[in-house]
């Protein structure tokens, strides 16, 4: 289920960029601060011509914008560049596609933790047994709070924090 925010559909392009838990950690570590290839294959623990690669993509379809290349530590330029927010702004309703996309943010997440430790994170897990309308309104109501915060202004000095939420029926 979405989250209830206005959202237009997305390209095939667009859903294959986000079918990449590398791609979408990177959409992640660039939202609200500049990062160079070479600041995101050291964040990531990738190669640099790897994380290239998903740069590029990125670039290509909208979700990171190149700023203007700044002197490195040793005079060298480097190009920084900064995530758009454009993945917050999309659906992704199809079939496949939609399912790679999740993988792909269960994937993230899971390399997240991993990199933080499992007790960085605040870790719930609720099994209920209701009848599917109040299913609906249940998860209705989560997305309905987190789609609060999505449009708030942007504050570069406050704590990243990052909310995975997940449902699954039956097992």
């Amino acid at each position: 289920m979405p989250l209830a925010v206005k959202k237009r559909p997305a390209t095939r392009a667009e859903a294959a960029a986000l079918a990449s838990d590398v791609r979408l950690r990177i959409i992640r570590l660039t939202q609200g601060r500049e990062m160079t290839n070479k600041e995101l294959a050291a964040a990531l623990g990738k190669d640099p011509a790897t994380t290239l690669h998903h740069v590029r993509k990125l670039v290509d379809t909208g979700f990171l914008i190149e700023r203007p290349s700044r002197r490195g530590t040793r005079g060298s330029r480097e190009k920084p560049y900064l995530g758009t927010q454009l993945s917050i702004e999309l659906s992704i309703d199809e079939g496949e596609e939609r399912e790679a996309v999740a993988e792909a943010a269960l994937g993230a997440f899971l390399g997240e933790i991993a990199d933080l430790g499992v007790a960085a994170a605040n870790l719930t897990r609720v099994v209920y047994q209701l009848p599917a309308e109040q299913t609906e309104q249940l998860l209705t109501r989560l997305h309905s709070v987190l789609a609060e915060y999505v449009d708030l202004p942007f504050d570069p000095a406050a704590e990243r924090t990052a909310i995975f939420l997940a449902s699954y029926r039956g097992a």
